[in-house]
């Protein structure tokens, strides 16, 4: 067991671009034996695209990584698991049909002399590591049938059961339950004692008293500070994190405001299996005509499941008060929701916005399809005839209409995106992460489409993970946390340090606004 201080692993001048977009500039990290190292930063920041990388998920463009002071270089995962590297990410990657202790132990699992999986000993050696957990289910149970929080479990029990001499835990606890934190907390306790230096990404600052040792704190890919955890505040960790000057992104035009459009009372969606009983617990809203209303918050918020449950993906589960010009509704799927004239643009384009292996004149097209039928057919004459002027506006960059989607730039997906739900003319707009992955010249054109969208009198909802953008285009901001609205702010009362105070966990007030 090495000595307490001693650096495990280093990184230096860490550098990582994506298209568009870059990540990290000259990061540094030190993570040492018997230590805990909190990651600290808005969304966005750069924290898991350096834990990717000294996870061997993707190489750096740039820097060095060095594990007990030799250089190494990670060309896959196992690399770095060789090195005692283990992570648990914050998106669950196990195999749901794979019992417990096969997910646990898989590719390590133990073998017979005649080289077959030794399933005695494998689940004898789950049961093990799962009562370190304390967590109360067969080996043999297979990971679908299991909730999200022992999912969860498991996956810890995986990088624990490895032996990792280094412990990368991103936002591990946000499908726990309060006792289930507690046994988590143990355990890191227990690798502590044991010489394990841990790395610990989390936006709750209430769980750092009992874990934290040393901290980290990110901002556009840099650090911007580094301190012990009991040498910082909670003023002076948000003054860094919102540190940037809050410039506009774009000139905004002034908003001209009509009358209410939409109108949201008490919106709740209960959790499954996340560690709370609501992922929106009565949320109340308002929206109108030429409004750009922001909202903002960090993983976990709840912001994208008030999205969805606004659009009726949630008929049977949510609850609440729903009302459209001043009508009261009650969407039964989203083809409710876009008759009555709203929109959404999801978070995952590619998985729920796009059909990949179609072209760009029929994904424009799936919205309003009744436009373009004859003889109860899709007639490529009027769909080609009704996308047109939609993929124009939005400037779409393709050699034809007919060129696969797939084929498109990550900006110019999102614009045929936009293209379909304007074509259905709607009322309302919500808009879920708009601009995630593309690049920069991408953005400003999307920011312009927004703003020129809330001239026209539409409606919209923006969220954002970026806070600066949100700062440069809502009229109004309104801020989750936890599934709860914990603020609701003009352009003017919005200033970074007063929404992050909103948006952390432990710096919310003890009612929501």
């Amino acid at each position: 067991m090495k000595a307490e201080g001693t650096i495990l692993l280093e990184a230096e001048g860490i550098e990582k671009s994506f298209p568009g977009v870059r990540a990290l500039s000259g990061v540094a990290l030190k993570v040492r034996a018997g230590r805990l190292v909190a990651l600290l930063g808005e969304n966005g920041a750069g924290k898991s695209t350096l834990m990717n990388i000294l996870s061997g998920v993707f190489p750096p463009d740039a820097g060095t990584i060095r594990v007990d002071g030799q250089p190494v270089r990670f060309s896959r995962p196992l690399d770095a698991q060789a090195h005692g590297i283990g992570i648990v990410f914050q998106e669950l990657s196990l195999i749901p049909h794979l019992s417990v202790a096969e997910n646990v132990y898989l590719g390590r699992e133990p073998r017979t002399a005649s080289g077959l999986i030794d399933y005695r000993r494998l689940n004898a050696d789950t049961a093990a590591v799962l009562a370190r957990l304390d967590l109360k289910v067969e080996p043999t149970a297979l990971i679908a049938d299991l909730r999200v929080g022992q999912q969860q479990l498991v996956e810890i029990a995986r990088a624990v059961s490895a032996d990792a001499q280094v412990l990368i835990l991103d936002e591990p606890t946000s499908s726990l339950s309060s006792h289930e934190v507690q046994v988590l907390f143990s355990v890191i306790a227990d690798l502590k004692k044991r010489g394990v230096g841990l790395i610990y990404i989390t936006h709750k600052f209430d769980e750092l008293a009992h874990i934290c040792d040393d901290v980290t704190i990110f901002r556009d890919g840099r650090v911007v500070g580094e301190a012990l955890f009991a040498d910082l505040t909670r003023e002076s960790i948000v003054r860094l994190m919102a540190g940037r000057e809050s410039k506009e992104l774009f000139q905004k035009s002034p908003a001209q405001l009509g009358d209410e459009i939409l109108k949201a009372e008490a919106l709740s969606l209960p959790g499954e299996g996340v560690g709370r009983p609501f992922l929106v617990e009565k949320v109340s809203l308002s929206l109108r005509r030429g409004e750009v209303l922001g909202i903002f918050g960090l993983v976990g918020a709840g912001r994208t499941e008030l999205l969805e449950s606004l659009f009726g993906l949630h008929p049977r589960r949510a609850t609440g008060t729903l009302s459209v010009e001043g009508r009261t509704v009650a969407f039964k799927s989203p083809a409710d929701a876009i008759a009555a004239g709203l929109a959404l643009a999801p978070e995952d384009r590619k998985r729920d916005g796009l059909v990949l292996p179609m072209s760009v004149a029929a994904n424009a097209s799936l919205a309003s399809l009744e436009r373009t039928l004859r003889g109860g057919f899709v007639s490529e004459t009027r769909e080609t005839a009704y996308v047109t002027p939609y993929i124009e506006r939005f400037r779409v960059k393709t050699p034809s209409l007919d060129q696969l989607i797939v084929n498109l730039s990550g900006g110019n997906q999102q614009k045929v995106i936009l293209a379909k739900w304007l074509a259905t003319d709607p009322k309302i707009l919500l808009l879920d992460e708009p601009t995630r992955g593309i690049d920069v010249n991408a953005k400003r054109e999307i920011y312009a489409f927004i703003d020129e969208l809330a001239r026209l009198g539409l409606g919209l909802i923006v969220v954002s993970s970026e806070l600066p953008e949100i700062l440069a285009l809502a009229d109004r901001v309104l801020v989750m946390c936890e599934g709860r609205k914990t603020a609701e702010l003009t352009r003017a009362e919005a200033t970074p340090e007063r929404v992050l105070h909103a948006a952390l966990p432990d710096l919310v007030a003890s009612a929501a606004c």
